[in-house]
């Protein structure tokens, strides 16, 4: 008789610990905040493998709790209007260039100076230096409010497309050039006999297609993912600017965390600069291998030391024009080689 009871109260048992499970389950899901991340790229490029990483290392510390849901491809808007967006706290957190970032803090524009990186290894090696990332993060600090940075990334060096082939400095000259919004593209295409056009990213197909620029500049795997080859066949590796990106949190969201969920963010923040720029490096040589496979014309044999001469003169006197956060930053690349 008691063998039956046992046996009739085995699968109660089951059911109870069944129910149990899936109410833990809801729970831990209940439980679990999603934030908003915001970039203006597809999720195919070095934006993507920052959104991955950082959500990864997020899920892993928080036990889940605490995951992000990204947004590629300009979905909450181009970078200046995310810039915006993020000081308001209507995102959590987004992925900026130093470069758009000048609209908030025009000292940003030093890491857009040309050839202040020496090669991809060279970048590599400074982004990953924590001094770098305390200097950036100090500078945008004093003139940014509502939200801060936590880390920094990369989309690789950026080289120029067009119609036809540029190979020397006087290939460049009368051209309209498509440029991000900082004083340093400003001041260094014209030196190069070249006209600067602003817009937003989102304009370039088009303004490539119709002739309302002849050349644009970016990172290989964005040039591929963004098919701008379509327009601007011709991918000259001019590798004369560092594609740097800060990612930025929400006062309003870090405010309403507790010591241990910052603690979690940050680490996870300094996940994505310890891996993301080896990884957007392998992506620039994986894009490039594919657009030669389908045809681009990539030119590497470009005469880089005539731009060069051209460029480093400038690279002290744009710093020091853009303020003693900008000096500082410059002097930490340089330390980083």
């Amino acid at each position: 008789m008691a063998d039956r009871i046992r046996l009739r109260s085995r699968p109660l048992a089951c059911a109870v610990v069944l129910l149990a499970s899936v109410a833990l389950s809801a729970t831990a899901q209940a439980q679990s905040k999603h934030y908003s991340f915001g970039y203006d790229q597809p999720h195919t490029t070095g934006y993507g493998v920052v959104g991955d990483v950082f959500n990864a290392k997020l899920m892993e510390l928080s036990h889940g709790t605490m995951q992000i849901d990204q947004f590629p491809g300009a979905q909450l808007g181009q970078e200046p209007q995310m810039l915006q967006k993020i000081q308001t706290g209507d995102i959590d957190f987004i992925i900026s260039s130093t470069a758009n970032a000048a609209t908030v803090a025009p000292e940003s524009g030093v890491l857009s100076l040309h050839y202040i990186f020496k090669s991809e290894a060279h970048m590599i090696k400074a982004l990953a230096n924590p001094a770098l990332t305390k200097a950036v993060g100090a500078m945008f600090a004093e003139k940014v409010h509502g939200a801060h940075v936590i880390t920094m990334a990369t989309l690789g060096l950026r080289d120029m497309y067009a119609k036809k082939p540029i190979r020397t400095l006087a290939d460049m000259k009368g051209l309209k050039v498509r440029v991000q919004a900082t004083a340093t593209e400003d001041a260094t295409f014209p030196v190069y006999g070249s006209q600067t056009v602003h817009m937003p990213f989102g304009s370039v197909y088009t303004s490539l297609q119709t002739g309302v620029m002849d050349v644009a500049e970016n990172g290989v795997n964005v040039y591929l993912a963004n098919k701008h080859y379509e327009v601007a066949p011709v991918l000259s590796m001019t590798e004369h600017e560092a594609n740097c990106s800060v990612v930025w949190v929400s006062d309003k969201l870090w405010n309403s965390l507790t010591a241990e969920q910052q603690g979690w963010v940050q680490a996870a923040a300094d996940e994505v600069a310890r891996v993301e720029p080896a990884k957007a490096i392998e992506l620039e040589h994986d894009s490039a291998a594919k657009l030669k496979k389908i045809g681009v014309q990539v030119i590497t044999d470009v005469k880089k030391d005539e731009f060069i001469a051209v460029a480093k003169p400038l690279q002290d006197k744009l710093a020091a024009e853009l303020g003693p956060n900008a000096v500082k930053i410059l002097a930490v690349v340089r330390a980083s080689e």
